[in-house]
């Protein structure tokens, strides 16, 4: 895996007009950073995940992540990514999510990013009227967030750990409680204090992140599903598509569709 300290994204002139593109290998990371303003990060095809201590969030080619101003926060990189990013100004950043979040991208939002981190420089009005419209968009859109919430609770991180270790496995809470010391209602509970969420749930959305990166890497819908702890394609592509808002299969079509 490479490793940098901070982003090396091509960004070019003006200053006032920050842009970036990379295209950028599988496994691709950029360390702990944050910045003064606000980011944008897209990956017109592949995959993004962005991991604050607040927990991950996946973005997929059809999502945008947002990183405010001040956030710590990392990015890892599935398939060959071309990845963009877009600075949004600190003043400029009231009206957008005041913490880390995932956006559906629009036809018109996609757009007005590749623009803004094309090789086709603009005008400095230009410019800022483009953003303009990718903020006007993001504060249209709902949240589409495929978060992964980070535990606080000492048993609570044993549980998830071993999930992450292996997340097709379908040890039950009964089972992982015994290995962190701490009963099934327990653990339960803790689910829905600290994370928000049931065992269930979190398990799926671990899954569903996985699920991506298989589907990204060309895997089959089957073979993905079976490695990602489904035991039939159908319950998959059912629980997929609760959660990512299409199925398997289009997601598939859709990154050979950016890529091309």
């Amino acid at each position: 895996m490479q490793e940098i300290r901070q982003p090396s994204l091509d960004v070019g002139e003006p200053e006032e007009a920050p842009r970036g593109r990379a295209w950028l290998p599988h496994g691709f990371r950029l360390e702990t950073h944050s910045h003064v303003d606000g980011q944008l990060v897209y990956a017109a095809s592949g995959i993004l995940a962005t991991t604050t201590e607040r927990g991950t969030w996946v973005a997929p080619a059809h999502r945008v992540t947002w990183t405010p101003p001040g956030f710590e926060h990392s990015h890892r990189f599935y398939g060959n990514t071309d990845a963009r990013l877009l600075t949004i100004p600190a003043h400029e950043c009231g009206d957008l999510a005041a913490h880390p979040s995932v956006f559906a991208v629009s036809p018109l939002l996609r757009e007005a990013l590749l623009a803004l981190t094309g090789r086709n420089w603009r005008s400095l009005d230009a410019e800022n009227r483009l953003r303009a419209v990718v903020i006007d968009e993001l504060v249209e859109t709902p949240e589409q967030s495929l978060h992964l919430p980070e535990p606080r609770d000492d048993r609570l991180r044993v549980v998830t750990d071993l999930l992450r270790a292996d997340p097709g496995q379908n040890t039950t809470l009964a089972e992982l409680g015994r290995a962190a010391g701490a009963s099934e209602r327990t653990l339960s509970r803790l689910f829905q204090t600290d994370l928000g969420m049931s065992f269930q749930r979190w398990r799926t959305i671990l899954r569903i992140h996985h699920a991506l990166v298989h589907l990204t890497d060309g895997q089959s819908v089957t073979d993905t599903a079976i490695a990602c702890g489904w035991s039939n394609p159908s319950t998959f592509i059912e629980a997929f598509t609760a959660v990512v808002g299409q199925t398997p299969g289009r997601y598939q079509a859709d990154l050979h569709h950016h890529a091309s």
